[in-house]
């Protein structure tokens, strides 16, 4: 990562829209929030190995077990056509197989896979994916609800729309998924 080519190529992004960071002191340092604020933050999915998270963030499975859930975990993501945020909430369920993964380390896995250039349905997919490829699941869910920058202010301007997407794969049912999230309507309430 280049920080600095990135600092450069925000400064003169804002320079062709008729803003100058170098005079206008509101902007002085934008380039450089700008660019911390994605290479640290918002893009930061980029650098997390998934499988070794998943198996750092477990232990093997000694016993049966039933299916664990995580609600309302938050999300923050960047939406890859117009580099615009979307912010929202998702949740988890899964049916342990090999291994069983903490909480914290399911909190880890939906932000590893949220904190990218990614589309929404990319993030539940993934998510659904690293389950059952690195943990050993016998099945998984994963629903993500989030309010799309790109949708809320700029083009259709729907302030209020939420875009939801779920994926469920292997042997979990709707009905374990409903149990699991507390008898309510599966995706958004």
């Amino acid at each position: 990562m280049d920080k600095s080519a990135a600092r450069a190529a925000i400064a003169e992004f804002l320079r062709a829209l008729g803003r100058d960071a170098r005079t206008e002191p509101e902007l002085l340092h934008t380039p450089e929030r700008v660019v911390d604020a994605f290479a640290d933050e918002l893009l930061v999915g980029y650098t997390v190995d998934l499988r070794a998270l998943v198996l750092e963030g477990s232990t093997l499975a000694t016993t049966p077990s039933g299916i664990v859930a995580l609600r309302e975990l938050a999300v923050a993501t960047v939406c890859p056509h117009h580099l615009m945020p979307g912010i929202g909430r998702a949740n988890v369920v899964y049916r342990p197989g090999e291994r069983v993964l903490g909480l914290g380390a399911i909190a880890r896995l939906v932000d590893a896979c949220a904190r990218r250039l990614v589309l929404q349905e990319t993030i539940a997919e993934d998510v659904v994916g690293a389950f059952l490829e690195h943990a050993g699941a016998r099945g998984a869910y994963c629903d993500v609800t989030l309010v799309h920058g790109c949708l809320s202010a700029r083009g259709a301007c729907q302030a209020n729309a939420r875009a939801t997407s779920i994926v469920r794969r292997g042997e979990l049912s709707e009905g374990d998924v409903l149990l699991a999230l507390g008898a309510r309507q599966v995706g958004p309430a």
